[in-house]
């Protein structure tokens, strides 16, 4: 509940962020009410000046310089460990949440003790829906997920219809996006938290599919709503479709061992193989 404590710890990893963190933080810095929060910003050696502009212009968020670049889920950890809060919020800084979206999140998950983490319903600069959570990555539910991503981004109107009334739907999911998660303390502690063999891509879903194998549930809050600017800071590293392959790769070998051999099969066909 609402009190002098922090409820919630905000935790934003970033890497040469300085273009899109400004906008993120006006949106959330003293504008989490009723509830509080503390805000944790780890950089992860950014080039650019993102720790220096974010500690001038926004005191109230704490910044840790990683030492490093530790890859989205090693830094998150980092950023975890560094607050108190009950509830944290990974929070991507290409993100803005209008005014009341991250206490409704909290709301929501508040009031569902069975539920480990919640996601809103993430749009882009035009409004469209995010396809900001699906169904168990397996082969089949990739294409499933792929196919659907491409009909509706080239306006299919069965599969933009799909996608607006499915982003509508409040309910449990078998992942949401890591771009904007609440999870709870002690369900992200009971897991361990983010595993740090993902560098970078899929560490939301394996968190919320060891979260969902503990017996604990994945939920979709479409009340509150998200802006995601999405891609902007993988778009400036070389290395974003490697690290892409490589957690591919990694979440097969850790969660679907049986079909590892056929997805590095499909990948050598295709030309899209990497080596670690």
């Amino acid at each position: 509940m609402p009190g002098n404590s922090p409820t919630l710890a905000i935790v934003i990893v970033t890497y040469n962020s300085r273009s899109e963190i400004g906008d993120c933080l006006d949106s959330i810095v003293d504008r989490t009410q009723p509830y509080s929060a503390e805000i944790v910003v780890v950089d992860n050696q950014s080039t650019d000046g993102t720790p220096e502009f974010v500690r001038d212009g926004w005191p109230a968020a704490r910044v840790i310089d990683a030492g490093g670049n530790l890859g989205f889920a090693k830094a998150n950890n980092r950023g975890v460990a560094a607050t108190t809060a009950d509830f944290i919020l990974l929070l991507n800084p290409d993100t803005v949440a209008p005014a009341g979206a991250i206490p409704t999140l909290l709301e929501y998950l508040r009031l569902e003790a069975n539920a480990a983490i919640a996601g809103p319903r993430l749009v882009d600069a035009r409004g469209r829906a995010e396809l900001s959570f699906g169904p168990p990555i397996s082969p089949w539910g990739e294409f499933k997920q792929r196919l659907l991503g491409r009909l509706y981004d080239r306006r299919f109107e069965p599969a933009v219809n799909y996608v607006e009334r499915r982003s509508r739907e409040a309910g449990e999911r078998a992942w949401v996006s890591g771009a904007c998660l609440l999870i709870r303390r002690k369900d992200f502690n009971d897991v361990g938290g983010m595993d740090e063999r993902f560098f970078m891509y899929t560490e939301d879903v394996d968190l919320c599919t060891r979260v969902r194998a503990s017996g604990r549930r994945v939920i979709f809050c479409p009340e509150a709503e998200v802006l995601h600017l999405r891609g902007r800071s993988a778009g400036r590293n070389p290395e974003t479709e490697r690290m892409r392959r490589l957690s591919h790769i990694a979440f097969y070998d850790k969660h679907l061992p049986q079909w590892a051999g056929l997805l590095r099969l499909y990948l050598r066909l295709t030309g899209k193989f990497v080596h670690a």
